[in-house]
């Protein structure tokens, strides 16, 4: 038989551990009333700023205000020394300024003289399209004193081609209807005057409002336009203001009072 040999002393193995995975740290958050460490505050940048300022600084700084100062009294100087030559550009400057605004009166004198003098017949009327039309309105307001009558049909105009406002204080809104063919063309109708009389009052507070065309209205416009209280001007009596130069409320019936203190 065979001897037994040594015996190995048997070793428990202790059991696996699970590996858990590794905790993420958190941001240390301060206390209150704790301060952060110098290293934390600021970039480098920052910190450099906010150093003293150094004795050269200063002495750089003082330097360049004496400097300004010495340039600023040797100017004074030399003006004092030479008071004729800023006063003599004060004068040129004087000179020119009043002769620019002498020059813009006579130009608004001339336009005025120009408005005063405008005449124009039916067949210049028919020759211009809507647009011009609208214009040429426009400047028979001006000649009969309205300074600011102004062209504002367009997209989303809210039917007003013209607005303007009298020497007596009176708004006026005039809608243009434009006929290339003249008395032939079609006749302005009611629709057109209906669409006018929905806004000229209650959106551009109108005082008097006003449909002019080179062409002819409808027999139910006239009927129409006293109930709205509006104003027709059509062929014959357009042919009467714009050749003329009477102002166009001598020629309306039943234009309304001048506003108070007008």
């Amino acid at each position: 038989m065979l001897a037994p040999g040594p015996v190995r002393p048997v070793t428990r193995r202790s059991p696996m551990r699970r590996r858990t995975p590794a905790r993420r740290h958190s941001p240390t958050r301060r206390r209150p009333g704790t301060r952060r460490s110098p290293a934390r505050r600021g970039s480098p940048a920052r910190r450099r700023s906010r150093r003293p300022l150094r004795r050269d600084d200063a002495l750089g700084l003082a330097g360049l205000a004496v400097l300004a100062l010495f340039l600023l009294l040797a100017l004074l100087r030399w003006l004092a020394a030479h008071w004729w030559l800023p006063l003599g550009l004060a004068l040129a400057g004087a000179a020119v300024w009043g002769l620019a605004l002498r020059r813009r009166a006579e130009r608004a004198r001339w336009e005025q003289a120009r408005q005063r003098a405008l005449r124009l017949g039916l067949g210049t009327l028919d020759a211009l399209d809507h647009r011009q039309f609208e214009y040429a309105v426009r400047d028979l307001l001006r000649r009969d004193g309205c300074a600011d009558a102004e062209q504002v049909g367009g997209a989303n105009d809210r039917g007003a081609d013209v607005l303007a406002t009298d020497p007596y204080g009176r708004r006026w809104l005039v809608q243009c209807k434009h006929r290339r063919d003249g008395a032939a063309g079609p006749a302005v109708g009611t629709p057109d005057l209906q669409r006018v009389n929905g806004t000229a009052r209650q959106l551009h507070g109108a005082d008097v409002v006003l449909v002019v065309t080179n062409g002819r209205f409808s027999n139910k416009c006239p009927e129409l336009a006293g109930a709205l209280r509006m104003h027709l001007v059509d062929r014959e009596l357009l042919g009467a203001w714009a050749s003329g130069a009477r102002p166009l409320w001598e020629l309306l019936p039943r234009v309304p009072a001048p506003r108070r203190g007008s």
